[in-house]
């Protein structure tokens, strides 16, 4: 614990340019430490044992944190903006009202952790494992989330605005409620997804699959909805007005009171 505080002390120093010396913790046993409110600014911190740690607060950003293991980590209210977390395992950490505006999230594995409130913004998390994770009212604007498994992760609330979820997994996911205008979610896996009262003016949902999805009271505004497989969903009431669903499979779906006003079917 010593030692910690005196590498801290010498970061500090170093961010304030009087001396000291970054702070290097690669591969540190870190387990259960308690570094809430700590400046790790620009810190490096890759492949550090962080599991259970006490980081609220902390400012990491920009740090590096390739492959760290912070498996129920508390990280709620810290900075993480512009941080290097790609590989890292942050599975069921506490990421509430965390700051991670343009990580690098990478094919980090973040099942079961609570980001609720989190901005998210920018970020990437290209193939990342999100299963079961909670995001609710999370700000996600143009996050890069191409091909992550979000399956089962509860997004009610969140704000998806132009993220690009191709190939993403999202099916049994709860995006009730969601915005998601001018998102890309081309290819996607959203079976049994729950995406009533949801916001996807503009949305490109070409060949999703979307059966079973839930779509009550959705606000689908000029969608791109092509070749979108549509069979045994819910849309009813779903505001469909100018939206494109040519070759899309409507398969028993339910579209009772829906408004289909300038809709294309053929």
């Amino acid at each position: 614990m010593k030692e910690l505080k005196k590498i801290l002390k010498l970061h500090s120093e170093w961010l304030a340019g009087s001396g000291g010396e970054r702070a290097d913790l690669s591969g540190a046993d870190l387990k259960g430490a308690d570094m809430s409110g700590a400046d790790l600014n620009s810190a490096n911190l890759s492949g550090a044992d962080l599991r259970g740690a006490d980081l609220k607060g902390a400012d990491m950003s920009e740090a590096v944190l390739r492959g760290a293991n912070m498996s129920g980590a508390v990280l709620s209210e810290a900075d993480l903006s512009e941080a290097d977390l790609s590989e890292a395992v942050l599975r069921g950490a506490d990421m509430r009202g965390a700051d991670m505006n343009s990580a690098n999230l990478n094919g980090a594995d973040l099942r079961c952790a609570d980001l609720s409130d989190a901005d998210l913004r920018c970020a990437v998390l290209r193939d990342a494992d999100m299963r079961w994770a909670v995001l609710r009212g999370a700000d996600m604007r143009c996050a890069d989330m191409n091909s992550a498994n979000l399956s089962g992760a509860v997004l009610r609330g969140a704000v998806l605005n132009g993220a690009d979820m191709s190939e993403a997994d999202l099916s049994e996911a709860d995006l009730s409620e969601a915005d998601l205008s001018e998102a890309v979610l081309r290819g996607a896996d959203m079976r049994c997804a729950d995406m009533s009262g949801a916001v996807l003016n503009g949305v490109d949902m070409r060949c999703a699959d979307l059966s079973d999805a839930d779509l009550r009271w959705a606000v689908l505004r000029d969608a791109d909805m092509r070749g979108a497989d549509l069979s045994e969903s819910v849309l009813r009431w779903a505001d469909l007005s100018g939206a494109d669903l040519s070759e899309a499979v409507l398969r028993c779906a339910d579209l009772n009171s829906a408004d289909l006003s300038g809709a294309v079917l053929s």
